[in-house]
Parts: C-alpha cells; structure tokens; sequence
C-alpha cells in the first residue's frame, strides 16, 4: 500500500513537470535586449513626412532582428506595407532605410531591418551570411508586420536591394503571404560565389578550389578562435580596379554611404559565410513564385545579367522587369533622380491587394 501510495503521490507531479518542459519546447524564443541607438544616424536626411521608431523582432532561429519603422504622417489606416533589406553587407542605415522612408513618403508603413547577425541585430558570431538564414529574416519581418495594428495583413511585400534582392525571391517563393516582391539592382548571391563574375568560374576545379581555401580557413578559425573576416571595401584602391569596385568605394568609403557599422563600410563578412552559397541555390524555386515580382535594373549596372535572368525564370502571371536608362548598379542605391520609387510605389499599390 506504501509503495503504491508514494507511485500515485510521485507520477502527477512528475507529469506536470513534463508538461511545463514540452511547453517550454514550443515557445518562441525570448527577444534579446538589444543596445538600439535611438537618436538619428542614417546617411541620409530625415523626412519630415514620416514617423520613425525603432522596433525588434524574432525570427524563427531565435535571432533577435532589430528595424526602422516608418510609417506615413497624416494618413489613415492601416497601411499596406513593405519589409525591405540590403544591399549584400550594408546596414539599414544605409539604402534600404532609405528606400523605406520613401515608401513611407507615399503611404506605405515600410521597415527596414538589419540582417542576423548584423547592424544592430542580434545573433553569434557576427557577420555571418546565410541563404537561409536570410531569407528567413524577410518572413520574421513579415511576421512582424502581419500582426501590427495599423498594417493590412493581406497587402504586405518585401524589397531587396543587392544581394538581398535574391533573398527577397526566395522569400516569396517560400511564403505566400508576400504578395509582392521588388528586386532593386539585385545580386543573386549563390550564383556570384559559385559560379565567379559573368559564371567565368562554372566548373568543378574552380569551387573545388574555393572549397579547400574555405575548409582551411574553418580550421584555423578554430584553432584561433575567431573568424577571419573578408575585408569590405578596400580604403585603397589600384588605379586599375573595375568601375563597379570604384562605384563601391564610392558608396561604402566616403561620406555618400559611410556607417560604421556597415561590413562594407568596415572590415566585411566572416570569409566562411561563403561556404553555404555554393551548395544551394537562392532561386532554385523562382519559377513557383505566384505573387506579383518587379525587378529593378541599372541599364549599365555590372550586375544586370542577375536580374534578367532572375526574371526569365519567373512564370507568374504579374511579373515586370524596369531597366533604369544610364543607371549603375551604385545609382540606385541612393540616387534619387534614377531610384524609380514613383514606380515602384506604384506597381505595389496595384499588386497588395
């Protein structure tokens, strides 16, 4: 009769603890306390038809990703809105804040966010890469915007700048909330890292190479203990070095673009966040996208042959391609004389519905 009494009075309190365990199971992960700096440090000016706010958020990894809200003066809920990010290695005070306060100019609730593990988000080690960590970030965001009070959740899009133009695809192939996708001068970053410049470096001896040079390096980073970093845009550059290098240095080294916390602006990404670019293929379901796709492309960008190809693989119904006439790749960063927002505002007025 003991034994059995001790069974019954032990098993409850047993089964109750395992509950609480299974519950802790599913939870979300906590946001991190994040340091935000709260006063403005954007390379560019402050509009006084916007309101502006800091805000975080976590995305399915547990990485706290903190953002810029900016959301229309004087003009009535809710708002269909737009996450955007980029380039490939900037900051949100960079182009896509930029790009965020000019939808927010004309009457979208825009945010723009620092990636995982950079800017002010959080996420360990830092500076790293991930096709699909990134694109996951796109989603939280949305997530984030789906349940915000003055947001349509059935008029929400996402825009990438640069290399996160491809991220953006990505997302949109994935998450059939997005109901529009912009891609600005985009980079598709798994075909640049596997394949080189112009696919110059498309065979097996090639990534073969690269492949060694990068499983070195993981093993001396854990033998130091640290990740090397890649450098970002050189302070320096030779006389000889490409236009679109110059167009960079141009953008990332001077005052035009210059953050401090910018991988561009400062010393780039960890060199192993190449790694997963190789092996799986950002747009290898571009051609299941079913929401509305517009990419944007400088007519002398180096960089324009990603675009174009990106949009030959697309198969939706609402798919447009604008070539900027004289426009480099730099251009439309932060050009306000060739970014065509007017455009762009317009093709998602038309498409968030």
């Amino acid at each position: 009769m003991t034994n059995l009494a001790v069974r019954h009075t032990v098993a409850p309190v047993a089964n109750i603890q395992n509950m609480k365990d299974r519950n802790r199971d599913t939870n979300t992960a906590p946001p991190e306390r994040l340091e935000l700096v709260q006063e403005w440090d954007k390379v560019f000016p402050k509009s006084d038809r916007v309101e502006h706010a800091k805000v975080t958020f976590v995305n399915r990894y547990g990485i706290t990703l903190a953002a810029d809200l900016y959301r229309p003066v004087g003009q009535p809920a809710p708002f269909p809105a737009v996450a955007v990010s980029g380039p490939f290695g900037a900051v949100k005070e960079q182009s896509s804040g930029l790009y965020a306060q000019q939808l927010a100019e004309r009457g979208f609730l825009a945010l723009a966010f620092d990636p995982s593990f950079t800017g002010e988000s959080g996420g360990m080690p830092r500076r790293v890469a991930s096709p699909d960590i990134n694109t996951e970030d796109f989603s939280a965001a949305v997530d984030f915007l789906s349940v915000q009070a003055d947001v349509d959740a059935d008029r929400i899009g996402v825009l990438g700048i640069c290399g996160w133009g491809g991220m953006a695809l990505g997302a949109a192939a994935a998450d059939t909330r997005i109901k529009a996708a912009v891609a600005s001068t985009m980079y598709d970053m798994s075909r640049v890292t596997a394949n080189g410049y112009f696919d110059g470096e498309d065979n097996e001896a090639c990534r073969r190479k690269l492949r060694e040079m990068l499983s070195a390096q993981r093993t001396e980073d854990f033998r130091n203990g640290s990740y090397r970093r890649a450098g970002g845009v050189a302070d320096v550059l030779p006389d000889d070095a490409p236009q679109f290098v110059k167009d960079y240095h141009a953008y990332y080294k001077t005052p035009r673009g210059y953050h401090p916390r910018s991988g561009n602006s400062t010393d780039g990404w960890n060199v192993t966040s190449a790694i997963p670019f190789v092996n799986f293929p950002l747009l290898s379901r571009a051609s299941e996208i079913r929401s509305a796709v517009l990419i944007v492309h400088g007519e002398k960008a180096h960089s324009r042959y990603f675009g174009e190809d990106a949009f030959k693989q697309l198969s939706g119904q609402h798919k447009e391609l604008l070539i900027v006439p004289g426009a480099s790749h730099c251009d439309l960063y932060d050009d306000l004389d060739k970014i065509p927002f007017d455009r762009i505002a317009a093709f998602y007025a038309a498409r968030l519905h």
